[in-house]
């Protein structure tokens, strides 16, 4: 079982989010995090944001492998918007 960190600037992307949003967002980490994560990641081409992502509905969860069993979140957003520098 992996486990999921969000980064500050992640958490409070995901806050700003509607709740029905943020609550699908949590199941689908949940979800993926029970077995291998990384079975359901793609990786990035442009490592400057972070080093996989997971498709979830029209959003995005840009994260990097933190150890063994973690993963770090580093964005979360729309897909129109998350790979936007800002």
């Amino acid at each position: 079982m992996h486990k999921y960190f969000f980064t500050s600037p992640a958490l409070k992307q995901t806050q700003k989010l509607p709740k029905n949003i943020q609550k699908r967002i949590i199941k689908k980490l949940d979800y993926y995090c029970q077995k291998d994560p990384f079975i359901y990641a793609e990786s990035l081409i442009d490592s400057r944001l972070g080093d996989y992502r997971f498709r979830i509905g029209n959003y995005r969860v840009i994260f990097d492998k933190e150890s063994l069993n973690s993963i770090l979140i580093l964005k979360v957003g729309h897909r129109q918007n998350i790979y936007k520098k800002g």
